[in-house]
């Protein structure tokens, strides 16, 4: 294999003609890159800013290094409780920016070293959708047999203007100190992440949400435990309040909601979800259909237009990196001959690194009531305090399992200290329509958080052990 080749001024650009041209190297289009050329595929890969996209730069990895910056000073202030003499003298912005950058400078070379070893020619650039078969470059056109658009999301901004103490989560992740207060609009993952972070940091935090609990995409119990949580570490929370405006002030910004309230702090977080980056891209003008900028695909990310496809946040369904990522692993599979399964969205696994953490895969209790009737949904759950574990770190929450009467496990959500490492287990439980006695009948190692699968499946069984009540 040649190494990579930064193609954007090369003068026998126009006369290539790729298998595959993929607009944009976040998770999916990368993913996408990487398989195609692993099977043969020529490819070129057009990215205006870095190959890792939001994920790497500007989402998941930061803001999960800032998080654990922000769970270790809780760990300090707290240490005195586990008999460990520890001083808690604050947190130190610039090494931590210092720490977190150094993660993404780390992944972003190796990512870069796979490209180059993968012989994908990495065309740095502003891409633009000329044709069904072209992308168009600084001026140059890049010929593929197939084109996958990979342009991925930007946070919404619901109009404020972005500026000062008024930021989303890509500001919010380089601030050079810990804010004294903050107003964090928004009670999804972003938004109680960061209220999670920057509470843990000292700063005094305020969620306001206009649905009537916060996560509201996960099962409600979980967002009860968490409303449970927050208030014992004195997050403040407003559920069914609407955003009105926002005014800069001499301290920072005045918030006003719907209902009348106002709210005082040194920033304010809108974190009301993402948007699909497809805007002046051409999709539309090469005949991609598209809904309210999305851009609407079939399940092997096949686009209304033969030989375009589509993968990750620009398509209807759950954003996150890892679900980009495994459709761009199927659009290179499909496109090479092979059959891959189709992601499922309800199958995405899906963790919230709030402290505590939330991690879910599968139905709620209230989508498999309406999938399959409430008659025949059954649920267990096991509570955390009855785990040693959980005990030893000092953790609340539970592990609730969704299931059918006849035994088929479709949900599982659990809440807690590093619940998000128990997905895995809960991924594949789904997955392969796992009952009661086939997880009841495994042994989970003692003692661990994963424990508490194996209690939640015994209690689902009909035969709990350590259950409370």
């Amino acid at each position: 294999m040649t190494d990579a080749t930064d193609t954007t001024d090369s003068a026998d650009s126009t006369d290539s003609v790729y298998d595959m041209v993929v607009l944009g190297a976040g998770s999916g289009g990368y993913a996408a890159a990487l398989r195609g050329a692993q099977l043969g595929l020529s490819v070129a890969l057009v990215e205006a800013d870095k190959v890792g996209g939001t994920c790497l730069h500007r989402g998941c990895v930061p803001t999960k290094a800032i998080l654990h910056s922000a769970e270790t000073a809780q760990a300090v202030r707290e240490a005195g409780a586990l008999g460990v003499r520890a001083a808690y003298k604050g947190v130190d912005m610039d090494a931590v920016q210092a720490y977190k950058n150094g993660i993404i400078t780390r992944m972003y070379k190796g990512l870069e070293g796979l490209v180059s070893s993968r012989g994908i020619d990495l065309v740095h650039g502003w891409g633009r959708l000329v044709a069904p078969d072209a992308v168009e470059v600084n001026g140059r056109r890049y010929t593929g047999r197939n084109i996958v658009l990979a342009s991925g999301s930007v946070s919404k901004t619901i109009g404020q203007e972005i500026s000062g103490p008024v930021m989303t989560s890509e500001e919010a992740l380089e601030l050079d100190h810990v804010p004294s207060s903050a107003i964090v609009l928004g009670g999804g993952v972003i938004g109680v992440e960061f209220a999670s972070a920057w509470a843990a940091m000292g700063s005094s935090v305020t969620i306001i949400e206009g649905l009537p609990r916060l996560v509201p995409a996960e099962d409600e119990a979980i967002s009860k435990q968490l409303e449970r949580a927050f208030r014992k570490r004195k997050i403040a929370f407003r559920t069914n309040t609407m955003f009105e405006s926002v005014e800069r002030t001499d301290t920072g910004v005045r918030v006003r909601t719907a209902d009348g309230g106002t709210y005082d702090a040194e920033v304010l977080l809108i974190a009301v979800g993402r948007g699909p980056a497809t805007a002046g891209l051409g999709y539309e003008e090469v005949g991609v259909s598209m809904d309210r900028g999305f851009v609407l695909t079939d399940e092997l990310g096949r686009t209304s237009v033969d030989g375009v496809w589509a993968v990750g946040d620009i398509v209807p369904g759950v954003q996150l990196a890892h679900r980009g990522f495994a459709q761009g692993i199927v659009v290179a599979e499909t496109i090479a001959g092979l059959d891959p399964r189709p992601v499922d969205d309800v199958l995405v696994p899906k963790v919230t690194f709030c402290e505590p953490e939330i991690a879910s895969v599968g139905l709620s209790e209230a989508r498999a009531a309406e999938v399959h009737g409430a008659e025949n949904v059954v649920t267990s759950e096991f509570n955390v305090a009855g785990n040693a574990k959980s005990q030893i770190l000092g953790t609340q929450g539970f592990v609730k399992l969704v299931a059918l009467k006849d035994g088929t496990i479709v949900g599982f959500h659990a809440i807690g200290a590093r619940m998000g490492e128990q997905v895995g287990e809960g991924q594949l439980i789904v997955s392969w329509e796992a009952t009661a006695d086939d997880v009841a009948s495994l042994l989970h190692a003692h003692p661990t958080q994963n424990e508490t699968i194996g209690e939640a499946a015994m209690a689902l069984a009909g035969k709990p052990l350590h259950n409370h009540g």
